[in-house]
């Protein structure tokens, strides 16, 4: 979790109800519980809430992780206005003049975390599910 602090200021504290586990390049959080005892031989293969992804050189945070939590960010975060966010929901790059650092950013339109975006060579891209952008614009 020290990632989501490093790169979105997100504190390690808000995580402490969960633990982390992970698999090849994904990794999943799963609320503790006080009697979780697993047979020792059983192979879990997912569990929770899907976290993160390792994408190139990059650990890109899943929607909805970024959803139930982003609100906790105090940086890594692109303010976008509705006419960018038309943009992007269309599948268009925004050309972006940003002191960001690139890597994975999170997208939030007024006081509504979205999901996450990519930034790269000054270029922002949605990494949000076109059926869950048209479902946020829907409601």
């Amino acid at each position: 979790m020290a990632y989501l602090e490093e790169r979105f200021g997100i504190h390690e504290g808000v995580f402490t109800e969960f633990d982390l586990f992970g698999r090849r390049k994904t990794w999943w959080l799963l609320r503790k519980r006080a009697s979780s005892n697993l047979p020792v031989r059983l192979k879990v293969s997912q569990v929770g809430l899907k976290a993160f992804d390792r994408v190139g050189r990059y650990l890109k945070p899943s929607t909805w992780m970024i959803q139930i939590f982003g609100h906790h960010a105090t940086k890594g975060i692109y303010h976008l206005t509705e006419r960018e966010f038309e943009t992007l929901l269309k599948g268009d790059p925004l050309m972006v003049d940003s002191t960001m650092e690139e890597g994975f950013v999170i997208l939030r339109l007024m006081d509504h975390v979205l999901g996450i975006g990519l930034l790269s060579q000054g270029k922002l891209t949605s990494r949000i599910r076109r059926s869950e952008a048209e479902r946020m614009v829907s409601k």
